[in-house]
């Protein structure tokens, strides 16, 4: 399997490289609706989630609408990260801003321990790479590919920049070295988890289990806890916005300060979520843990 994801891939790299952009982007868009057209298993997915979160307070054709936009960010999100390969720091600085940029400035100046929350929202590969050649190094946690030539490719993509990418199997030893080297470090948290592994939180108004990592490390390790998000402009530029850090009880009742900072986390999710609900991965079982059999 590893030579055809290998060949797929080289034919849409070279592609992506070599078409003049007035005609990559119609391919895309045919690509991206093709895909939607076929895909019923994740259509359906989306169609749970939706309704979970927006229950009938949007119509049918605007949810429709962010299924078919979700398509196409994460099609586009994959085009761009081809793009990336091999970038230099000015060529993926041109394509973003920064929004509230002194709350990450601030922190770092202060020598403070960092964690980064974010989620799959917007062109989340982008968000690591340009933080890193505009900021500061990082270590940013990530799943490996089931293809282990893909997975080389993926990760010599995100390590650009002085980029350390930590396996999120066992990316806890990592994620502590780098915090007391004072290497900032990178999540996303808006995936499903197992009863043993998350705490049960409001997203949406539904209930929803969520990892209280971040908000165990920073209690910990003194860190501070900077939600950032990346979000399409327009045709290829991007803002990456960044919001006050969330703020880690230290009270005798540990459990509630690591609950309530972990739903704040999903808080500030939905807000961005809410915000432009169509860059959202709404193909993810989200609420799985407490809703299982509307996905089946």
């Amino acid at each position: 399997m590893d030579s055809i994801y290998l060949s797929i891939f080289y034919v849409f790299r070279f592609f992506i490289k070599f078409t003049p952009k007035f005609i990559i982007n119609p391919i895309l868009n045919f690509l991206a609706f093709l895909i939607y057209s076929v895909d019923k298993k994740h259509r359906k997915i989306a169609k749970v989630n939706l309704d979970l979160a927006y229950e009938d307070r949007i119509s049918e054709e605007e949810k429709t609408n962010i299924t078919k936009k979700c398509y196409k960010n994460l099609i586009y999100t994959l085009a761009d990260f081809i793009k990336n390969q091999g970038a230099s720091k000015e060529e993926v600085l041109e394509k973003v801003t920064f929004e509230n940029s002194e709350i990450i400035e601030n922190a770092l100046s202060e020598n403070k321990r960092i964690i980064l929350l974010t989620a799959h929202y917007g062109n989340w590969e982008l968000l690591s790479l340009s933080i890193a050649a505009k900021f500061t190094p990082l270590a940013v946690v990530g799943r490996d590919l089931d293809s282990e030539v893909m997975n080389k490719i993926l990760t010599k993509n995100r390590e650009q920049f002085d980029i350390e990418l930590l396996s999120k199997s066992g990316a806890m030893k990592g994620m502590v070295k780098s915090l007391k080297s004072n290497r900032p470090v990178g999540l996303l948290v808006d995936q499903n988890t197992k009863d043993t592994e998350g705490i049960l939180i409001d997203f949406f108004g539904k209930k929803a289990r969520h990892t209280p990592s971040i908000a165990v490390l920073a209690k910990k390790f003194d860190a501070i806890i900077i939600p950032a998000f990346i979000q399409n402009k327009n045709d290829g530029d991007f803002v990456v916005k960044f919001f006050e850090a969330i703020p880690v009880d230290n009270t005798d009742n540990k459990e509630e300060d690591i609950r309530k900072c972990v739903q704040s986390q999903a808080d500030v999710t939905q807000k961005i979520i809410e915000d432009k609900p169509e860059e959202w991965f709404w193909l993810h079982q989200r609420w799985k843990n407490q809703y299982e059999h509307l996905y089946k």
